[in-house]
């Protein structure tokens, strides 16, 4: 599985140290850190930036996305962009924004957004060689309960014998609690770049105090792990833990 890393990571030598021979996730509304990633990382991709747009309440004018992404998608180290997508649109929204694409399927990646049907989502599974999952609605929180019940029946309704019909991405998924029991060929965060300056974060005399160095563990500890190799249905703990929220939210 790739871990595409988000940016901007604080500081620049902290990004250089933390991206080198790894792979990175940079956004179209901050990209200055574009030139790092193509220079040290084995790859990068790029981010649309819908989801801090949404966050945001901004607009967002795609043409200078397509101006952006048509340039660094000629690069030798870029894997792909995520097409332009509505966070809470309709699958009438989104699937507009799929037609205007003009970089072909191999170069970008559509998003189905929780929310969304799970027959868009047999839609797109079918039709594009990769698909990006975008937690949405109320399931926007990655790893809630809730959230794992709807991600069983998106993989329910996407793996035959556990096996994604399509390669899937996970956006934000880069959690150890997540992504090792999904079968993602990959999957990205910003958590080093939100944790490494965190001093919270990192306590006790043994605790390194540089940026650079934090990264760089942030980036090992998160890469020590790796997708599951097939979707085997719910973890059986998880599964009792989701069962036990449940009924206690149904009593109170």
């Amino acid at each position: 599985m790739i871990h595409y890393h988000g940016t901007p990571i604080k500081p620049a030598e902290a990004a250089v140290k933390s991206l080198d021979g790894r792979h990175a996730l940079i956004p179209f509304n901050d990209p200055r850190q574009i030139e790092i990633a193509a220079e040290v990382a084995q790859s990068f991709i790029l981010d649309n930036a819908a989801y801090v747009q949404w966050k945001r309440g901004i607009t967002v004018d795609w043409s200078r996305y397509y101006q952006w992404a048509e340039k660094w998608l000629k690069h030798p180290g870029c894997d792909w962009a995520l097409i332009p997508d509505v966070i809470e649109g309709s699958t009438e929204d989104n699937d507009q924004l799929l037609s205007e694409w003009p970089f072909g399927s191999a170069l970008g990646v559509p998003v189905w957004h929780f929310h969304e049907p799970l027959d868009r989502l047999r839609r797109l599974a079918a039709t594009w060689p990769r698909v990006a999952l975008g937690s949405s609605g109320r399931w926007a929180q990655p790893g809630r309960p809730g959230w794992w019940n709807r991600m069983a029946e998106a993989m329910d309704a996407i793996c035959t014998d556990g096996q994604p019909q399509c390669k899937l991405h996970g956006l934000r998924m880069l959690s150890v609690s997540i992504f090792p029991k999904l079968p993602l060929t990959s999957a990205d965060s910003t958590t080093v770049a939100r944790k490494n300056f965190r001093d919270s974060e990192w306590r006790g005399r043994h605790q390194p105090h540089s940026a650079e160095i934090r990264a760089l563990i942030l980036a090992e500890r998160i890469e020590a792990f790796q997708g599951a190799q097939r979707w085997e249905g719910l973890p059986q703990q998880l599964a009792l833990e989701l069962n036990a929220d449940f009924q206690l939210e149904a009593t109170t």
